[in-house]
């Protein structure tokens, strides 16, 4: 697994998470740069992109792994993904159902992904890398899937169902349950010999595919660890709130303060063994002396650029906040204090200061979930250095959900900047936004509550109940409510909505309109032949939105757009659904608009984006009815209505 690069290898890039892109152009190039490195480094498959788990879970150790907790918006970015990454000539590796979590699985399929890895979870009580369901019968069948299927790490639990349920390659040994073993079992017919071809056979298509047969192992360092790191889009990190806070203009005194400014120390990820430090909070967020904490890459006690676990990275060098200030402020003849080791958050302001910027993050990592959304102790540091001055900024680099009404309402926060996961040159793309030097235009890709009870049912996991205890239970009783679904349905009132994010600018929506190309007279169903991805004329344009976006502020800056649907009957086949699902996420574009510019933003809506999954069927159908159609700069900031009718 390496999402943000190549981990524990020496001379290679630590890129930014894809979790706050929006941005299809960027996650194109990212993954291009991305699959490079591996290629340089001699390694044939790359463990990614994440398109689960959706961010269900709001405590989710892995959320920061994947891109949104949109299925539409994980889609899309898989699928620039996927293509980037394989241009580079290495495989990709999508892992772990048709409205919600199967969505982004389509568009890494469509897109060609080569190989897809199966978890460790029980689906219908059968493990997943023994589901012939979800594995020959959606995967294979259904969405014509033709790469192979390989285990999670140490995921396969018998030989002979793995091998007939679809499974192709076990990782990290097969030895266990295959090997001679599967060999006997060809033999006696346990296992068709069909099958053990048709395993072969997927695996060495990826292989002659991608052409690693033509390419010679890579090694030293590649090439693109010394030229300028295009991946770092510094327009990306999003911005929640501003009073006027930023752009900083003109500064004659800054003061510094927090744990997250300063690099990790130590940063060293070669010896094996416990950490040392356990009394510190880890990222932020209270770790269990109790927990072993045995070879992971953690920033303790530094600047989050990286979740942890196996989707981490190890980069060449990490440009943190103070060093990329610090350099700054000496260029332009800025003044700086600074306090970072403050414990007990009563660090004093000098009076003189124009702004007080504070770094916390919110940490967490493979193989647990996070122990809160907030972090009383960073938000009283927060409100101690507001108390005293009437300039603060709060910088947060999250992996995750991180909930800021422990200190949104204090009169003197004056902006407040979400900079997630940046990755080696995070410090650097920082001083780019709090400068002025380029605007934010990042959008939230999850909803941010005022209260963390605002999540339930889906803030924690679902509990063991006797005498399950090693097989906790989950029945997605929820439907599709989850994140901004959910808010919309029951009605609650977030902090920041799914999409929200400030620019340094502000833009108007007007002049929508709606293109019926095929759709009122589109047949129900699809019935075109299976090809990757599924049924080819679901991908057909049925329709066409386009709004004109006018700058109307005076800096250059980018929007995303959004485009919401609303499908009739959305609850239909859903009893222990609490409330039908209402608008969905059925576009975004990108663009920068200069100030005083008109743009015209375009949408294209395929069968697929129209359709509801008819269980009955067991097919994509459209419904009769009216359909709404709305767009806007989030999902509950959207000034532009229209409708479509069959």
């Amino acid at each position: 697994m390496e999402d943000l690069g190549i981990r524990n290898l020496d001379f290679v890039s630590s890129f930014l998470s894809s979790i706050y892109s929006s941005n299809r152009g960027l996650e194109r190039v990212r993954a291009i740069a991305l699959g490079t490195e591996f290629k340089n480094k001699s390694n044939n498959v790359l463990l990614g992109p994440v398109v689960g788990p959706l961010g269900r879970i709001s405590k989710g150790g892995r959320n920061w792994e994947g891109f949104s907790n949109d299925p539409y918006l994980c889609g899309a970015l898989a699928f620039e993904a996927v293509s980037g990454a394989q241009s580079s000539r290495v495989i990709t590796s999508t892992k772990t159902m048709h409205e919600l979590y199967l969505w982004p699985f389509v568009d890494a399929v469509k897109a060609g992904t080569g190989c897809i890895m199966c978890s460790y979870q029980r689906i219908n009580n059968t493990y997943g890398c023994h589901n012939a369901k979800t594995q020959n019968g959606i995967l294979a069948t259904e969405l014509g899937f033709q790469g192979f299927i390989v285990s999670d790490w140490n995921a396969q639990h018998a030989g002979v169902a793995s091998a007939l349920g679809g499974l192709d390659m076990v990782m990290p040994s097969a030895n266990a349950f295959w090997g001679p073993n599967l060999t006997q079992a060809v033999r006696n017919a346990s296992v068709p010999e069909a099958r053990l071809n048709d395993m072969v056979t997927r695996i060495l298509a990826a292989w002659y595919k991608y052409g690693h047969n033509e390419l010679p192992p890579g090694f030293g360092m590649p090439a693109v660890l010394t030229t300028p790191h295009e991946p770092v889009d510094v327009r990306d990190p999003a911005m929640r709130g501003n009073d006027g806070g930023l752009p900083l203009s003109s500064p004659k005194l800054l003061s510094l303060y927090g744990y997250d400014a300063l690099p990790p120390r130590p940063y060293n990820p070669s010896p094996p063994g416990p950490q040392t430090n356990n009394s510190w909070v880890v990222g932020g967020s209270p770790l269990d002396p109790t927990t072993p904490a045995i070879n992971r890459s953690i920033a303790s006690e530094g600047t989050l650029m990286t979740g942890g676990g196996s989707g981490s990275a190890t980069p060449s060098y990490i440009s943190s906040p103070y060093e990329a200030i610090s350099a700054y402020a000496q260029r332009k003849g800025i003044a700086l204090f600074w306090d970072f080791d403050n414990v007990n958050n009563t660090g004093a302001v000098v009076g003189a200061t124009n702004a007080c910027l504070v770094f916390i993050n919110a940490w967490a990592q493979e193989g647990n979930d996070r122990p809160d959304i907030a972090n009383a102790q960073d938000d009283q540091l927060v409100n101690n250095i507001a108390d005293q001055c009437n300039n603060t900024i709060v910088v947060i680099h999250n992996a995750g959900i991180r909930l800021v009404d422990g200190f949104y309402d204090h009169p003197n926060v004056t902006a407040i900047l979400y900079a997630h996961l940046p990755g080696q040159d995070s410090g650097n793309a920082l001083v780019e936004i709090l400068f002025g030097n380029q605007s934010p235009s990042g959008k939230l890709p999850y909803t941010v509550a005022r209260q963390a009870q605002d999540y339930i049912p889906l803030l924690d996991p679902v509990p063991p109940i006797t005498p399950y205890t090693y097989f906790p239970q989950d029945d997605f009783s929820e439907g599709g409510l989850i994140d901004y679904r959910a808010f919309d349905a029951l009605n609650i009132t977030p902090r920041f909505e799914f999409g929200f994010g400030l620019t340094y600018t502000t833009f108007e929506y007007s002049n929508i309109s709606i293109q019926d190309i095929a759709f009122t007279n589109a047949a129900q169903y699809p019935s075109a032949p299976i090809l990757q991805g599924g049924r080819t004329d679901l991908f057909d344009v049925l329709a066409r939105v386009e709004v004109d976006i006018t700058n109307t502020g005076n800096v250059q800056a980018a929007e995303i757009a959004q485009l919401y649907i609303t499908i009739p009957n959305s609850r239909i086949n859903v009893p222990t659904q609490r409330a039908p699902v209402g608008r969905q996420l059925r576009g975004f574009e990108k663009r920068v608009v200069a100030p005083g510019e008109t743009v015209r933003f375009g949408f294209p809506l395929t069968r697929r984006d129209l359709s509801q999954w008819d269980m009955v069927v067991q097919e994509w159908g459209l419904e009769q009815g009216t359909y709404t159609v709305e767009a806007g700069g989030s999902s509950r900031d959207l000034p532009l209505r229209g409708e479509l009718r069959r």
